[in-house]
């Protein structure tokens, strides 16, 4: 099994990059999906995730901007990032609670959400310039 994001890139403040996540071995939708950020030195961060029954969350710093979602034909995870900030450069990572180990995927605690994740893409950069 395997994840495989592309669709990074450079952009400039305000422009719009989508993401993809490309599973194979197995269905995003039978999981709890996110997508993550992190900056070197700066710990992992959740910026969205989707739940089997289609739910998704998102962190306070890209609501309203962000979007998840699952093609289930393609079998691949999106993030469309829409109004984007030179905050939001980071190196950004799709994963899979393939153990199915979180009960609830909308909780936003890391200590909580990082004893499910457990399979992760190789990550794809975005860099946004002022």
């Amino acid at each position: 099994v395997q994840l495989v994001e592309s669709g990074g890139g450079s952009v400039q403040s305000g422009g719009s990059l989508t993401l993809s996540c490309a599973a194979r071995g197995l269905t995003p939708t039978s999981y709890c999906m996110g997508w993550f950020r992190q900056i070197p030195g700066k710990e992992r961060e959740r910026v969205a995730a989707v739940a089997v029954d289609g739910t998704t969350t998102y962190a306070d710093s890209v609501k309203g901007r962000f979007a998840i979602s699952n093609d289930n034909a393609k079998n691949t995870l999106y993030l469309q990032m829409n109004s984007l900030e030179p905050e939001d450069t980071a190196v950004y990572y799709c994963a899979a609670d393939l153990s199915r180990t979180l009960t609830r995927c909308d909780i936003w605690t890391m200590t909580y959400w990082a004893l499910g994740y457990s399979l992760w893409g190789q990550g794809t950069q975005v860099t946004v310039s002022s």
